[in-house]
């Protein structure tokens, strides 16, 4: 018996005890095939699903890997039947392949029989397959690759995706990199030439990164390699303009080779920035844009924020199985339990870097996470008490009592770049006019969006509020304080997204602050404690004051 920092237990659970001197050692090797669940301030408790450990197979991991480090950090005897489960769960993984065959096309190829006769009598693979060709391989068609992956992942046998991809129309694409002599130039950090380096020899899959780590660059990386026409899938126009900007300042491409399709241009280009809201645009129950770019020779398919994706992308992406996809992300978690059809279709995660291995090389900045807690007034809480659950959260989460707490912290960090986040419009509104600072929401236009964003990184504007449109690929250098008012019911996706909008790294090398204001003993709460999971999970430790120490924090 070792005095480890882990608890393994037969239920697929483990604990993992922050304190322990091998605590970080631990975290890091487990969180390749294991999901953070809870994280209180001692003992955060994870759990090994499927999913996890078939990503961790696909990234080059066996089973023998995955036994070692429980057994390595693991306090007590590790149950021998949950040993046993590991082993067989991750043999699942493979025993299907998706090859090309030089006579039949596109295949599925087994090396255990029985696990091809149990698929091919799934009521719902039946119409995916052709003819039996022998008594380990079928034919597939083609056009059914993404549904059959889904399928195959459902029925727990996930299918190695051998098959390769088309090369696409070619096009030149280039790094305008240095030799790192000139102090002008800049060059791929070493994570980030990894990072597409193993996007690249797995052929497509999920690079998951910090913001602010620079996840445009492992795109323009995978493009430069590819040297194919590409189809860069973003959040928002804001978004597509700004990988326009960085596209052409790091490459070789001109501005007549870079596209945007979005609701204000409709521009195919050899490379070509479309917003995901512009492809899911339904006209008489069709999707006209989708199959405007579907019948493009693309070689290459780039999401950005892919833990977003709609439903009708992940229907595109199921018949784009051809092409290869990169997903980029800071986050894989999906609130809606969706992270399978990821996996399936755009492939698996191919690189993760722990956002505190990234802080600790310098290239993001450390972050202090605050929680300020406020009791909500008398007449408020017996409101709160009286409403219907579907009330419930916007009651507590919009209080006026929050609205002094924001003021003090703001004069706390009077002369820093301070953004303020929230979910309901017309409590920002109610703070853009206390703090008399701009706010950008929703109806907000492009291009008043893009002044005042760049009015924010010039210091021209120090305090901006914004809506939960700010949440995504926006870049925002010099922000080192954000106040978060209110939330989406808990997403941890949010949370990792508003606090990236903090870590670049800033040039006096001071910490960013994420400060949120939550009403205490309500939802908001409870919802707190649910993004608070996402912090832990990246390593981050976080403090709760109470709302009369807040101009002291």
């Amino acid at each position: 018996m070792s005095n480890g920092p882990l608890i393994v237990q037969s239920d697929k659970t483990i604990l993992l005890e922050v304190d322990h001197e091998q605590a970080t050692e631990a975290r890091h090797a487990i969180a390749a095939f294991a999901e953070l669940e809870r994280a209180p301030e001692h003992m955060h408790s994870y759990r090994i699903t499927p999913l996890g450990l078939w990503n961790a197979r696909a990234a080059g991991l066996d089973a023998e890997q995955v036994l070692d480090t429980l057994l390595r950090y693991s306090r007590f005897p590790v149950p021998h039947a949950l040993l046993v489960d590991i082993e067989e769960t991750m043999s699942r993984y493979g025993r299907l392949r998706l090859e090309k065959d030089p006579q039949h096309g596109l295949v599925l190829r087994t090396s255990d029989y029985p696990v091809l006769e149990e698929v091919m009598h799934a009521k719902k693979v039946k119409p995916l397959l052709g003819p039996r060709i022998d008594a380990e391989t079928t034919v597939v068609h083609s056009a059914q690759r993404g549904a059959l992956k889904q399928l195959l992942l459902k029925l727990g046998w996930p299918a190695e995706d051998l098959a390769g991809y088309v090369d696409g129309t070619p096009h030149p694409i280039a790094l305008t990199e240095s030799s790192g002599k000139d102090p002008a130039g800049w060059q791929l950090r070493p994570y980030q030439k990894v990072a597409a380096e193993n996007f690249w020899a797995g052929g497509s899959g999920v690079v998951v990164l910090p913001c602010g780590a620079g996840k445009t660059l492992v795109g323009a990386a995978a493009m430069a390699t590819s040297s194919t026409t590409t189809l860069i899938l973003v959040t928002n126009t804001v978004s597509a303009r700004q990988w326009k900007d960085e596209l052409l300042r790091r490459t070789t491409l001109t501005a007549g080779e870079v596209g945007e399709y979005s609701g204000a241009l409709k521009e195919v280009r050899p490379v070509t920035i479309a917003t995901y809201q512009v492809l899911t645009m339904r006209r008489g129950g069709l999707y006209p844009h989708l199959e405007l770019l579907n019948g493009h020779d693309w070689g290459l398919i780039i999401y950005d924020e892919v833990h977003l994706l709609p439903a009708p992308i992940f229907r595109m992406t199921a018949d784009l199985q051809a092409r290869r996809r990169l997903g980029l992300t800071a986050t894989l978690v999906r609130e809606d339990g969706r992270e399978g059809e990821v996996f399936s279709l755009i492939g698996p995660k191919r690189y993760d870097a722990p956002w505190k291995d990234i802080e600790a090389q310098g290239y993001i900045a450390p972050a202090d996470c605050v929680e300020v807690r406020v009791d909500l007034p008398r007449d408020e809480r017996v409101a709160y008490a009286m409403a219907d659950d579907a009330d419930k959260y916007r009651l507590c989460a919009a209080s006026e009592t929050k609205s002094a707490v924001v003021e003090q912290l703001a004069a706390r960090h009077a002369g820093e770049q301070l953004l303020v986040i929230g979910q309901y419009i017309d409590q920002l509104d109610e703070l853009a006019a206390r703090l008399q600072a701009p706010v950008i929401k929703g109806d907000t236009s492009v291009r008043e969006r893009q002044r005042l964003f760049g009015e924010f990184r010039s210091g021209a504007l120090q305090t901006l509020v914004v809506s939960k449109v700010a949440n995504f690929s926006i870049d925002l250098p010099e922000a080192s304080v954000a106040i978060q008012v209110s939330g989406s019911f808990g997403s941890r996706q949010e949370e990792a997204q508003r606090l990236g909008r903090l870590l670049r790294p800033k040039a006096d090398g001071r910490a960013a602050r994420f400060y949120t204001v939550v009403a205490r003993d309500t939802l908001d709460q409870d919802y707190a404690a649910k993004r608070q999971r996402f912090l832990a999970e990246q390593g981050y430790a976080y403090t709760i004051l109470d709302a009369k120490d807040a101009g002291k924090a």
